[in-house]
């Protein structure tokens, strides 16, 4: 699944041939980052995408064989917060769907994430303060950018992503809870923008 973003699209290729198996029109500038799988509720497995220009969220049916009328296919839309989101998560373990909006030009926005849960997606999303619980002193951007799950699927983290001369952070959330578990400070923390869970990364699970 790659974003032809200009244009609005997402193409489907088949990996082992080399060859495109669909062109997918979807919402305004994708930017999935890796998207994020899940089990949809009705359409079985989807693979999701935020967007740079809109506040939508597309999701696309990817089981060719046992859900064939949605394979490749929009299969549904949720509204997230605003524009300006580049990466979106969820995990196997995991009952929710994590959406960042870093580069929306609203500060509330985009020093938050929206959160969703994925048996009842229908209800709309929640907010969580990421910026606020990291407790930054200084008056940075404090984007909050790029969920990433450890290996558990039990934990996530984000990046609190200001300038080089002001401080950023890491901040863990409980994803049960949805409750702040820890924040990480370090003068070494310079502009942190994707982290990623190397064994997550390397068994393809997001």
């Amino acid at each position: 699944m790659v974003a032809a973003n200009q244009s609005n699209k997402i193409s489907v290729i088949d990996a082992k041939e080399g060859k495109l198996t669909a062109l997918i029109d979807v919402g305004k500038i994708p930017h999935p980052g890796r998207g994020a799988n899940f089990i949809h509720p009705k359409f079985g497995p989807v693979w999701s995408t935020g967007h740079l220009g809109d506040d939508s969220i597309s999701l696309i049916g990817t089981d060719p064989k046992k859900n064939k009328p949605y394979a490749f296919k929009e299969v549904a839309k949720l509204k997230g917060p605003g524009g300006g989101a580049l990466f979106i998560k969820s995990h196997p373990k995991s009952t929710h769907l994590y959406s960042d909006t870093p580069l929306n030009p609203d500060p509330k926005i985009s020093q938050s994430v929206a959160v969703f849960d994925i048996k009842n997606l229908d209800k709309g999303y929640v907010t969580l303060p990421i910026a606020e619980w990291a407790g930054l002193k200084d008056d940075g951007a404090k984007r909050v950018v790029q969920p990433e799950f450890n290996k558990a699927g039990d934990e996530i983290w984000f990046s609190v992503w200001s300038a080089k001369n002001k401080q950023s952070a890491m901040v863990i959330v409980d994803d049960k809870t949805l409750e702040l578990k820890a924040v990480i400070k370090d003068p070494r923390l310079i502009t942190p923008t994707g982290h990623f869970n190397v064994y997550n990364t390397q068994h393809d699970i997001y």
